[in-house]
């Protein structure tokens, strides 16, 4: 074949035989060629690469794998049907610099902005849990109260409800807390409005407002914390804070487009300083009060739907709205005239980056976030507060959870699939065609759904595993800790659940099985790690790794090594610890680092820990010899290319090349990389995403140019990827549109000219 090898690919379809009970998605082909030349030989390929992307005349520079990453069967999976959860809150932590989120299911995810936007803490949802508000109190503390009439505070250390206090007022649909952070309000169906004291432990209610007539729906405090505004259906009330009396109501218009609805939802409130407050409602208009007088004293229509949610700046210099056809806008203080020291409120610019409601914003010092039923978390910089224009200053669009979803068994081609409350378990398919680079292949034996496993109550899966032999299944939920065993005869599968798992295994973080899949690793929320030795249908407890003294932080991440001698875990605070298996004890602990960690694998044979942090960096910690090696201290000194340093995903899943120790295999949810230790690092006049080098050119001009970056940007939303085999890739792909497909119809806008 004059030097070209041929390259296979297949397509993965569905098993029609047997779906699943949510909505199927379309059936697509699930097995790509990731076509590169090799050059970890002897004899390097002299073959040219070519992507999917250039097989349909769509490559784009720095688009296509490059020169250096070996040659792969990729399994193109396209069936993980995954549709996020929508996003029903956000509140913003000005002194930490973090976004609390709460979605439709009750999960609550903290995202650390100063770490690249880093989702560092979850909180698993509830099907009782319908989270309604979300704030922050006492600087650190987290609350929120939903349709259930609680009220709850989060552990933030070991990622776990702390309490939760019923309100006595039915759903609560609304909860601010005090500028001092001392107090807590929560507005409820009954028209109540509660007031609780924050006490170092635990809240405790202090006394009613004045109860009105309908449900409170929104809250805001003076900055003095002397009143309080709350909307509700067709007024605004204003409360004296000391008395809990209403001292002004002020009824709001009805009238929308020239006709008077029947009732007007005031959705979000907010006062400020100089005593205005700044309504929104389902009229579509934002309304300006001044709250000494009770009197209207301007008004805005901005949307053809309901205004649903509003958020102001610290300095009261902007604030930020969100409508139900997914525009959000930004109004900001401006002078009436040039010379002028009188101001007025201008909206100055609409942004459209949603498709569906914007159910909540947020408006941070350098940024306006928003989120809602299209399940995106969108990050827009102000460009007038950013001073550096770098990758700070790009649009984030958050859509997926920043932790593992997937496992895999290597050994039967196994993918286990997690979603809220149930897993599923599929079989890879195969096909026994031919072809040449680019080709895509039919199947021969199509992909198999092989289990549908469904959780008993209303408690969120938290995490799970399969074993790389297929044979063990393990999930965790709040409460409880399941682990199944599996056998399999021909193409039947049967399942036994082993009983009387401990109880200190509930609530686990985490979940990872040996390579021999005869141990299982298990992270509490507690801060201990656990050993289970398994064998037959049955299991040991063999150890705990309790936390250190005075500590209970929650491990997040795990890793093992292939030999199985070897724990590193890592825990909320971006520490690493080491443990050695055999002799059940600490190894040591790897040098911290400001930054949290996004995912962390142990290289075989060296048992080298490969880390990767938030912000982009990677070390190598040689755990033998308990410090960082030389090719990782040459990184550090040289420094990574900027464009690397500048993505904004966080990479999430690491793994390595069995026959090449030199490869480091990773991958982010918009590109996959293979990073080869024996190359020279790219400098930032070198280009990071490498095109295809010119088929005329020497082996010798080829290996000068080459360097030991070579990314894949072919497959994309990427949710999980890993080797196989030496020669087989898996990746699964979770395309947006596909989620936006299985949204509930957005609002029809009328078009010019329609």
């Amino acid at each position: 074949m004059g030097g070209r090898r041929a390259r296979r690919r297949a397509a993965n379809g569905r098993q029609p035989n047997l779906p699943p009970p949510s909505p199927p998605p379309r059936a697509l082909p699930a097995h790509f060629r990731l076509c590169a030349r090799s050059t970890s030989g002897a004899e390097p390929e002299s073959a040219r690469a070519r992507g999917a992307g250039a097989e349909r005349g769509e490559r784009r520079e720095g688009e296509s794998a490059a020169a250096g990453m070996g040659e792969f069967k990729v399994h193109r999976v396209r069936f993980f049907n995954y549709v996020p959860s929508g996003i029903r809150c956000v509140a913003y932590n000005n002194q930490s610099n973090r976004l609390a989120v709460s979605r439709t299911d009750g999960t609550v995810e903290v995202y650390n902005l100063s770490a690249n936007y880093f989702q560092e803490k979850f909180f698993p949802g509830h099907e009782s849990r319908a989270t309604e508000a979300l704030c922050w109190a006492e600087g650190q503390r987290l609350f929120s109260a939903g349709l259930n009439g609680e009220i709850m505070e989060y552990d933030l250390q070991a990622l776990n409800i702390k309490y939760a206090v019923d309100a006595f007022g039915g759903p609560i649909w609304s909860m601010a807390a005090s500028p001092s952070g001392s107090q807590l309000l929560v507005g409820c169906e009954d028209g109540s409005v509660k007031l609780f004291q924050i006490t170092p432990d635990k809240i405790q209610f202090e006394r009613n407002f004045d109860r009105q007539k309908s449900r409170i729906l929104s809250l805001s405090w003076h900055p003095s914390g002397t009143h309080i505004a709350a909307g509700s259906i067709d007024y605004i009330s204003v409360f004296d804070v000391k008395s809990g009396s209403a001292v002004h109501k002020m009824i709001v218009d009805r009238q929308y487009m020239g006709v008077s609805k029947r009732k007007c939802i005031v959705w979000g409130v907010a006062f400020l300083s100089d005593g205005t407050v700044i309504s929104v409602d389902s009229a579509g208009k934002v309304q300006f009060w001044d709250s000494a007088t009770g009197t209207l004293v301007k008004s805005h229509l901005i949307a053809n739907a309901d205004v649903q949610s509003i958020a102001v700046a610290e300095q009261e210099d902007s604030f930020v709205v969100g409508t139900a056809e997914g525009t959000v806008f930004h109004f900001q203080l401006v002078p009436v005239t040039s010379n002028s020291s009188e101001k007025q409120w201008v909206r100055t610019k609409p942004f459209q980056h949603h498709t569906h409601d914007v159910r909540t914003v947020a408006h941070s010092p350098t940024a306006l976030i928003s989120g809602g039923t299209d399940t995106h978390l969108v990050i827009r910089p102000l460009m007038e507060k950013v001073e550096v224009k770098n990758y700070d200053a790009a649009l984030r669009k958050i859509t997926f959870p920043h932790r593992r979803l997937i496992s895999c068994s290597k050994k039967r081609q196994l993918l286990l699939f997690q979603f809220a409350h149930h897993l599923e378990l599929w079989r890879l398919g195969s096909t026994v065609a031919t072809g040449k680079n680019g080709d895509t292949l039919p199947l021969s034996k199509n992909a198999d759904h092989l289990l549908h496993l469904k959780t008993k109550g209303p408690e969120n899966i938290i995490c799970s595993c399969i074993s790389p032999c297929g044979s063990w299944i393990a999930y965790s939920t709040v409460s409880r800790f399941f682990l199944y065993r599996l056998n399999y005869e021909h193409d039947n599968i049967s399942l036994k659940r082993v009983s009387k798992m401990p109880p200190f295994l509930r609530s686990a973080l985490q979940i990872l099985f040996s390579e021999d899949s005869t141990k299982l690793f298990v992270a509490s929320n507690q801060g201990a790690l656990h050993i289970v030795q398994l064998s037959g249908g049955s299991f040991k407890h063999l150890h705990a790794f309790q936390p250190q003294s005075g500590t209970v932080e929650a491990m997040c991440l795990l890793a093992v090594s292939s030999d199985g001698n070897w724990l590193a875990a890592s825990g909320t605070s971006a520490g690493v610890h080491v443990y050695n298996v055999k002799q059940l004890k600490l190894h040591c602990t790897v040098p911290a680092y400001n930054f949290p960690v996004t995912a962390m694998a142990i290289a075989p044979n060296t048992n080298n820990l490969v880390i990767a942090h938030s912000d982009q960096q990677v070390f190598e910690y040689s755990i033998p010899d308990k410090q960082y090696t030389d090719w990782s201290r040459t990184v550090q000194k040289q420094g990574f290319h900027h464009l690397w340093l500048q993505r904004d995903t966080p990479i999430t899943h690491i793994s390595f090349h069995p026959k090449r120790p030199m490869h480091i295999l990773l991958h982010d949810a918009y590109m996959f990389c293979i990073i080869d230790k024996s190359l020279p690092l790219p400098n930032d006049k070198t280009l990071l995403y490498n095109p295809f080098p010119p088929t005329n050119e020497s082996d010798v001009v080829r290996r000068r140019t080459a360097h030991a970056f070579k990314i894949s940007k072919i497959y994309k939303p990427l949710l999980f990827m890993d080797l196989l085999d030496e020669r087989t890739l898996v990746a699964v792909e979770r395309p947006l549109d596909d989620i936006i497909a299985q949204l509930p119809p957005p609002i029809k806008k009328k078009k010019f000219g329609t």
